[in-house]
């Protein structure tokens, strides 16, 4: 009897013992051993994940509420989803999870408790919808809008939330770490070429909108976009692409190291040409290369190593006068002055290491140098200044960029409350040699040096992150200090001339995200960004507000109503401290007071069938200067309502396509608005079909050939013999029906 006594309590010891819930450890990577960061991981309680986590940039994670026989889920978008059921073991030694990339289903997309949970919707559409073109890139950021005045030379104008952001001055941009704007720019301040990133090599994209993230730092005003490269290729590929106006793209990616274990390695190529729909043809020409190598190391220790180069060469035919159009003069692809054009290169070296210390801990050390070369000849007035000669003017600048960084990441326990800890500091220094504005003619003859000099700009940052996660809460809060050193020496000046200013500024986030399900997400979020003015006018003008702040709030959900519908929304508030307004041929940045911009973002993702998808973003803005009198007080160009979405097929049978469209509506050009920036609406249509290792495709942009102007200002600019300067709308034309071929070969 007692010995069947003793043998009931320890069964009941034991049963209490597996009763009690226990923190699950483990990994998550993908079938090379490369650890997959953001995946979603959670214990199914009832009809509501009760337990859940998130995987760190090591694919580490921890679980509380784990019992012995739950079942574990991990999922990550792109990816089968895997059910482990955990064992005494699991919790005792923690588990490895391998997730194997599948075909894109929205139903197995769980809403997660991050801060950047509208990622989700970039990385839906990278799959739905791959990019094709660099100009593609940019449009994967819901909201945001792009337009080319140069015949894809130059970098693209840049409209989000409310803003002109020209190119760049109010949204960060990076690939793989590496800073694409550029300060103290000969063009502008923040200019961001992001030509060299070839489309086929982009992994994921990490963007959002607001000032509310500690590790971005300059221009993180109206919002940010990092682009993360492939580390490894599942094929090797090569393709062409023809189509009309003499267009020629050919590009390739060849995987270096196949089957080599814990190695990646590949070369990525693009080589692009075309003479455009104008009628001076372009005689654009762009090339890139780039190489890549990733080693995983003993324990989850990493090395990845860039390499690329990019070149292009082109003409322009400029920003032609709307007076000219009406009278008959020129025609919509016509030009005034044809002389226009440039050529630029970068060289960039990029090294990410990420060192693990403890399974809580690890340290990610990025270090990068750039190498650029500008110049660039436009005529914005044609004979304003100069009755005689005209008003070409060329930009020059050769730039250095050396830049490091070194965050810590540790998670620790506090009580009952998971905390996830991030310590960063950096530092950023620009070397820009010969920043020239000249006046010139034809391109080959200097007949006035307007501005020529020497920039050394410093930045240097440290920042505290935290995530505090209490059961369905996620508070983050953050801290960040930027200090600027600003150096100039003037060249034109008959003895030597240095003039320098530093500034410093802190900036605070604070971000609120409830989650009661995995289907429905509430956030808050807050938080103080800036950008900074331009090197020569901080130092040769004495300008005021180096480094203005910019204060937003943005309120919103994130809801997935049915298992195969996604819904974000999201109501929001911005105040600069001081707008920028970069004036090319003056080489100055001109302050024009403060602003307030406030809207509503909504998006949608729907995936009807197993292969039909439904996308759709639509955003409204109200932007006003706050100091002006009402009715004068508009934002030029700032977009005030514009949608973009479409309809994508992907069957196994091979057949794809995809109809999209985007949308502007009309804007003020000037502050009071009697000069209005024409909107449009433009349908493109994507159709493929892949047999075995052969892909062949069709392009057409612009398939009900619409009259559309891509870029547009309010210019005062004089005629040749016109007795005097007319100020109206200005425009380059967007390209009319446009049809491009393509095929590839995987192998």
């Amino acid at each position: 009897m007692k010995k069947i006594l003793y043998t009931l309590l320890a069964l009941l010891f034991v049963s209490f013992n597996n009763l009690e819930a226990q923190k699950l450890k483990g990994q998550v990577t993908d079938d090379s051993n490369l650890p997959i960061s953001d995946a979603y991981i959670y214990i199914a309680s009832g009809k509501q994940h009760a337990h859940h986590s998130h995987s760190n940039g090591q694919g580490r994670f921890e679980l509380d509420g784990a019992f012995a026989g739950d079942t574990v889920t991990v999922s990550f978008l792109g990816f089968e989803s895997k059910r482990v059921v955990i064992d005494g073991n699991d919790i005792k030694n923690g588990i490895q999870v391998v997730l194997n990339e599948e075909v894109f289903d929205l139903e197995s997309v769980s809403v997660s408790n991050s801060v950047k949970e509208i990622n989700t919707i970039t990385a839906i559409d990278l799959i739905s919808n791959p990019v094709r073109t660099s100009q593609d890139v940019l449009r994967r950021v819901p909201g945001l809008f792009i337009g080319q005045h140069a015949g894809g030379g130059k970098a693209e104008q840049i409209f989000l939330r409310g803003f002109d952001i020209d190119h760049g001055t109010d949204i960060t941009i990076s690939v793989d770490g590496m800073p694409v704007n550029m300060v103290s720019h000969a063009h502008g301040q923040g200019y961001a070429d992001l030509h060299f990133l070839i489309p086929e090599t982009i992994q994921n994209i990490d963007f959002g909108k607001g000032p509310y993230y500690t590790d971005q730092g300059n221009f993180n005003t109206a919002g940010y976009v990092e682009f993360k490269t492939k580390d490894k290729l599942e094929q090797s590929r090569f393709g062409m692409e023809f189509g009309q106006f003499n267009t020629f793209r050919t590009y390739g990616l060849f995987d270096l190291l196949k089957n080599v274990e814990n190695q990646h390695a590949y070369i990525a190529t693009e080589y692009q040409l075309t003479d455009g729909p104008v009628e001076s043809p372009q005689n654009f020409k762009r090339f890139n290369i780039m190489g890549k190598y990733t080693i995983q190391m003993n324990g989850n220790d990493r090395l990845s190593v860039l390499f690329s180069r990019f070149q292009s060469k082109w003409d322009a035919s400029g920003q032609i006068p709307q007076r000219l159009v009406d009278n008959g003069t020129i025609s919509r692809f016509g030009f005034v002055d044809n002389t226009e054009g440039g050529n630029t290169s970068r060289t960039n070296i990029a090294i990410d290491h990420t060192k693990s210390i403890n399974p809580s801990t690890f340290v990610r050390t990025k270090a990068y140098y750039s190498q650029y070369d500008f110049e660039l000849y436009s005529n914005f007035t044609f004979f304003l200044e100069d009755p005689v000669n005209g008003d070409q003017i060329r930009q020059v600048e050769d730039r250095n960029i050396y830049g490091a960084s070194s965050t810590l990441f540790q998670e620790v326990e506090v009580g009952e409350i998971d905390l996830e800890m991030s310590y960063g500091i950096g530092l950023r220094y620009d070397d820009v040699n010969n920043n020239e504005l000249s006046r010139s003619r034809n391109r080959q003859e200097t007949l006035q040096g307007l501005a020529l000099g020497n920039v050394d700009e410093t930045n240097i940052y440290g920042f505290v992150n935290s995530e505090w996660e209490w059961d369905r809460w996620l508070i983050n809060a953050g801290l960040r200090f930027d200090y600027f050193s600003f150096d100039y020496q003037d060249l034109l000046q008959p003895t030597y001339t240095s003039l320098s200013q530093d500034d410093a500024i802190v900036t605070p986030k604070l971000n609120i995200i409830y989650n009661p399900n995995a289907k429905w997400q509430i956030f808050v979020k807050s938080g103080i960004g800036f950008h900074s003015n331009d090197t020569r006018v901080v130092v040769a003008q004495q300008a005021d507000q180096t480094l203005p702040g910019a204060y937003g709030v943005d309120v919103g959900t994130v809801w997935k109503p049915v298992p195969r519908l996604w819904v974000s929304t999201a109501l929001w508030y911005l105040f600069l401290e001081q707008e920028f307004v970069y004036v090319g041929d003056a080489a100055i940045v001109e302050p024009s007071g403060r602003t307030v911009r406030q809207g509503i973002d909504f998006s949608l993702r729907y995936q009807l069938t197993d292969y039909l998808y439904l996308d759709g973003d639509i955003n409204y803005t109200n932007a006003r200067a706050t100091e002006e009198e009402e009715g004068s007080d508009r934002i030029p160009l700032a977009p005030e309502l514009t949608s973009i979405g479409g309809l994508t097929f992907q069957h196994p049978s091979g057949f794809s396509g995809s109809l999209r469209y985007r949308y502007i509506r009309d804007r003020a050009a000037n502050e009071d608005n009697s000069i209005i920036a024409e909107g449009y609406f433009i349908t493109d249509l994507n159709l493929g079909y892949q047999f075995k290792n052969v892909t062949l495709g069709v392009t057409v942009e612009n398939l009900f050939d619409q009259d559309w102007n891509e870029a547009q200002f309010a210019t005062e600019s004089q005629l040749r013999n016109e007795p005097e300067p007319v100020e109206e709308l200005h425009f380059t034309p967007g390209v009319p029906f446009f049809v491009r071929g393509n095929i590839s070969y995987s192998f």
